[in-house]
């Protein structure tokens, strides 16, 4: 991996990055709500399978695709990002589950238009896609920074990471050592989720966590929270 690619990810995956990641903890609030998280290993367990369960098998591979579009962007491209977009909004379990993904997709969008990252006809073709997932603008602006296909998936899924730990520190909540240790235990599941997203056909990619809906749903009427998701 080259110095500049490093760096480019490093930001991409950054807390500091502006797309409000911090307001969301995708469910885990729900989850410590209905006692499914009550300590650092539940915490853990809980993100490790939303890592091999759910990001893996759907969210991951949708990325995989969407850089290997912005890779190639010939004739075929814009409508086939469009087309995957829509697909990955469809999936999402939840009316908040969508809002978020279509919230964080437009910020960094604003970001990639505002930095310049992408020539001129990848922006164009982004500004036309309306609302769109934050896959496929990850995609875009890994791709932007000379990004390896392994390395935005990497990026993609310990930025996830992260911000579930973090919203375990608040939500659970969890000291400082625990949450370090949950994220720490991430490590081998991540390098298998991105070794299963790379080699998932387009066909072959799909959503189900029927759970994990059931708690956004309920997340969304939760009497006390302090996640938007």
């Amino acid at each position: 991996m080259q110095t500049g690619e490093l760096i480019g990810l490093l930001h991409l995956a950054s807390p500091a990055l502006p797309i409000g990641a911090f307001s969301y903890s995708q469910g885990l609030e729900a989850a410590v709500e209905t006692g499914l998280i009550v300590d650092g290993p539940t915490a853990s367990a809980w993100i490790a399978s939303g890592i091999e369960h759910i990001l893996a098998h759907g969210e991951l591979p949708m990325l995989a695709q969407q850089f290997r579009r912005w890779e190639r962007f010939d004739e075929t491209a814009p409508d086939a990002l469009l087309t995957a977009n829509r697909e990955f909004l469809a999936s999402r379990e939840s009316a908040e589950l969508r809002q978020e993904t279509e919230q964080m997709g437009w910020s960094l969008a604003q970001l990639c238009q505002s930095l310049e990252w992408g020539d001129p006809e990848r922006r164009a073709a982004l500004a036309t896609m309306r609302p769109l997932g934050l896959p496929t603008v990850f995609a875009l602006a890994a791709h932007a920074h000379g990004a390896s296909l392994e390395g935005t998936l990497t990026a993609y899924t310990f930025g996830w990471a992260e911000n579930q730990v973090a919203a375990a520190l608040k939500a659970v909540p969890l000291g400082q050592l625990a949450g370090q240790r949950a994220l720490v235990a991430q490590r081998e599941p991540i390098a298998r989720a991105v070794a299963t997203a790379i080699a998932t056909r387009e066909e072959d990619i799909a959503t189900f966590a029927p759970l994990l809906g059931i708690l956004s749903a309920r997340h969304e009427t939760q009497y006390s929270r302090l996640f938007r998701s």
